[in-house]
């Protein structure tokens, strides 16, 4: 929670005129009390109207300014507060963006997006609170005990007797319910993440009629949650009846003693009235003191949650500056082996290749043969286990990753568009570019025509995910979209299988012109739209287990002949 709370050195002079205005509407919600006593014994009890008027008007002064600052107060703390949620969680965007996909893999999308939003929420509410009572909760329950003492020193012992009961019962419910204010985040991370789930993939739900199921499990999650809620909440509801009970059995002692000492003459009216007031405040102390008891605890534990992603180092950084230059347009694997976190067997081994410009080289496989997994250790998305992979003659490890990716024209499996207009889709690929490069890009992709058709062509507004497009039309804008980088190095996992035949066989012809200066990867299931690469690299259970063009390995491969011979007809082989 402190590592959270530095965040609020930027605002140290709003947190400074936060805690002098707190101060300033607590010393006068003390001085109030004794103007009203005032106003009881020397002007009510005498009869002294003019005298009443005079100290009313003290009294409607005092609480005017003490009002002006709470006011103030609330104005400055809010602001400090939400600040530092901004910055915490832009602070926390930041950092998760150095992630390589193993860290997204360990801590899990959906946790992520929780402790961005709930958790920094959670902060933001305490902070305000402290900023408040942090520094008003001790001056009244120190100045109430010191006011009331003044007033009458015995009559303070019930206060004095009071308080330890107080304060037992405040740690006692406390010790019970904090451990449970750690489940309820997790509930929460898991409530997010069949929720983000049903949502993402309702047309799969819906094509497999599986809603009933789903509304199962989202019921269990939610179950869950307020399960646990409720438990934290039963035991926290204790708080406030126990306090109130104390506060009101204290009040009931101080009248019936405070009005024997009246009735010897120990004590004037007016001193009992303030002394009952002091007491009230010192309780409301103890009770704001015992709401961040409540806040600080959860707090803390979304501030843990936050301090771990902010904690966490990507698995590897940026060590080398090498301009990655020096062969423009190639790509080499050198005996590349790469395993995942904790898992038995390396899903790639010993990989060697090498790509030049100017030359289209592809990779087929079934599934699971780790086909995707090698093309993500390209940009650098996960670190290599051994061996080395070299873009335009450097080592990845040895240049920046900013840099090596500038390098790279990437087309993942799965088209991921962004909301925003179309044109705006194609310039992510390259912020600057101008729109005769949009719309050549687009051509290229054989985006172009379907785009015109819109109705409102390149500025047409795009949902998101794209889900206002067709599964083909997407393929399309993200191929454009790496299109107009006019990179080194083509990446294209799987990229056309939307795509009809016309429209692939138009779109890889565009391709080869645009491509001659660059490297092309491509990766695919169809032997029909590999067989024309220069080099065809067959992977099996992570291993290469033949490499050369269509011809040569239709006869010297058994894996890649299966393949074909699983696809093409015998025409074709021959």
């Amino acid at each position: 929670m402190l590592k959270i709370l530095r965040n609020l050195k930027v605002y140290k002079w709003l947190v400074g005129m936060v805690f002098l205005l707190v101060f300033i509407q607590a010393m006068a919600d003390l001085f109030l009390p004794t103007l009203m006593a005032d106003i009881i014994d020397n002007g009510v009890v005498l009869g002294d109207v003019p005298y009443i008027w005079q100290i009313g008007g003290w009294m409607l002064a005092v609480s005017a300014f003490g009002a002006a600052a709470s006011v103030a107060a609330s104005y400055f703390s809010s602001k400090a507060a939400m600040g530092m949620g901004r910055d915490v969680r832009r602070q926390v965007f930041t950092h998760v963006e150095q992630f390589s996909l193993q860290e997204f893999d360990e801590v899990g999308t959906a946790s992520l997006i929780t402790r961005t939003t709930n958790d920094i929420t959670q902060v933001q509410q305490v902070v305000l609170v402290m900023l408040r009572m942090v520094v008003s909760a001790p001056i009244m329950l120190v100045g109430g005990l010191i006011m009331a003492i003044s007033k009458d020193a015995r009559l303070s012992l019930v206060i004095i007797g009071a308080m330890p009961v107080l304060v037992v019962s405040i740690l006692f419910i406390l010790k019970k319910g904090i451990p449970l204010f750690t489940e309820v985040q997790k509930r929460l991370d898991r409530l997010n993440l069949v929720l983000r789930e049903n949502l993402t993939g309702i047309r799969v739900i819906r094509a497999f009629t599986r809603e009933p199921q789903e509304q199962v499990r989202l019921e269990k999650a939610n179950r869950e949650l307020t399960d646990v809620s409720i438990r934290v909440n039963k035991i926290m509801a204790f708080l406030m009846p126990v306090m109130m009970l104390v506060m009101n059995l204290t009040v009931v002692a101080i009248i019936w003693f405070g009005g024997i000492r009246i009735n010897n003459g120990a004590m004037q009216i007016g001193d009992l009235m303030a002394f009952i007031q002091y007491v009230m405040l010192i309780m409301f102390a103890l009770v704001m003191a015992s709401m961040m008891f409540i806040m600080v605890p959860r707090a803390a534990v979304s501030a843990n949650r936050i301090n771990e992603v902010l904690a966490m180092r990507p698995a590897f950084q940026d060590l080398g500056t090498q301009t990655a230059d020096r062969e423009r347009g190639t790509l080499e694997f050198e005996h590349v082996t790469f395993s995942y976190p904790g898992a038995e067997e390396p899903v790639l081994s010993d990989i060697t290749f090498r790509a030049k410009a100017g030359e289209t080289t592809a990779i087929i496989g079934g599934t699971g043969s780790g086909k995707s997994t090698l093309i993500n250790l390209i940009p650098r998305f996960y670190e290599v286990s051994a061996g080395s992979i070299r873009v335009n003659g450097v080592d990845i490890r040895d240049a920046s990753q900013d840099e090596i990716r500038s390098k790279i024209g990437f087309v993942p499996q799965k088209s991921i568009l962004f909301s925003g207009t179309v044109a705006d889709n194609i310039r992510f690929g390259k912020q600057d570019a101008e729109p005769y490069e949009i719309e050549h890009a687009a051509t290229i992709a054989q985006a172009d025509d379907f785009i015109r058709s819109m109705e409102d062509g390149y500025d047409t507004y795009v949902e998101q995910g794209g889900s206002n497009l067709s599964g083909g039309q997407k393929q399309r804008l993200a191929i454009a979209r790496a299109l107009i980088r006019k990179p080194d190095l083509y990446i294209f996992d799987d990229s056309f299988s939307a795509l009809d035949f016309k429209t692939d066989s138009k779109l890889r012809a565009a391709l080869e012109k645009e491509t001659r200066e660059a490297t092309v990867l491509l990766i695919g299931q169809r032997v029909s739209s590999l067989m024309d690469a220069d080099r065809i690299i067959v992977l099996e259970k992570g291993r290469i287990a033949g490499m050369g063009t269509h011809e040569e390995l239709l006869r010297t491969n058994k894996v890649y002949r299966e393949i074909a011979e699983s696809q093409l007809s015998e025409e074709e082989i021959a």
